[in-house]
This record gives structure tokens, sequence and C-alpha cells, in this order.
């Protein structure tokens, strides 16, 4: 865990969140900052600041978090939702701990960071 890291706090449940799943390896929670009717966030509770920081031991909670992203977008109604992981400041990664954006509901037009 990482002390200066938001999402490494909301892990911990030192910083409240609107949790949609939770298990020991996988936290899914509502974003703040919305940019469709479902915005769901979906990180593992090991922290990795970027996809670039994971190896292959990490490999099954990186495909746990794509089952989980189903898993929120179908809990929620939607069959149709857009999976997204920016990887580095220069990609639009703005939270150093990995994880997906879940949105369905609205427009695609435009990256989430």
């Amino acid at each position: 865990m990482d002390q200066n890291c938001i999402f490494c706090r909301i892990v911990a449940g030192t910083i409240p969140a609107k949790e949609l799943y939770r298990d020991d390896e996988v936290v899914a929670f509502q974003d703040i900052n919305p940019q469709a009717p479902l915005h769901a966030l979906v990180i593992p509770t090991k922290h990795l600041s970027t996809l670039n920081d994971a190896d292959s031991v990490d490999q099954a909670v990186l495909g746990k978090l794509m089952l989980v992203a189903k898993q929120v977008a179908n809990a929620a109604g939607y069959n149709d939702y857009k999976v997204q992981m920016n990887c580095g400041k220069g990609a639009g990664q703005v939270v150093f701990h990995i994880h997906l954006h879940v949105l369905a509901g609205g427009s695609f037009s435009k990256e989430v960071g």
C-alpha cells in the first residue's frame, strides 16, 4: 500500500467511495467525476502504479479486473460498455494506481483519465 495513493486509501477504507464490488484482490467503485451514466473504476487492491509495473505474478489479477468490469456493467443493466485503461501521464493517466474505467449509457466521443 502506498499511503500517498488515493486509491490505496480507498482500498484501506480511509477515504469513502460508493463501492460496487469488493473482494481481497479487486475493488470497484463509482467515479466521483462521471463521464457517463455508469462510470466505475475497477482497481486491484495491490498497488501497481502503471501497467508497466505489472509482471507475470500479476497476470491473474489483471484478468480479474476485466471480469469484474463486465460484472459491474452487467449488474448496472448494461451489456454494451467501454473499458479503458490509461498507462502513463502521456496517455492521460491521472491517478498512478492502475485502474479500469467502465463506462456505459452515454456518448464515448472522448477518452477519460
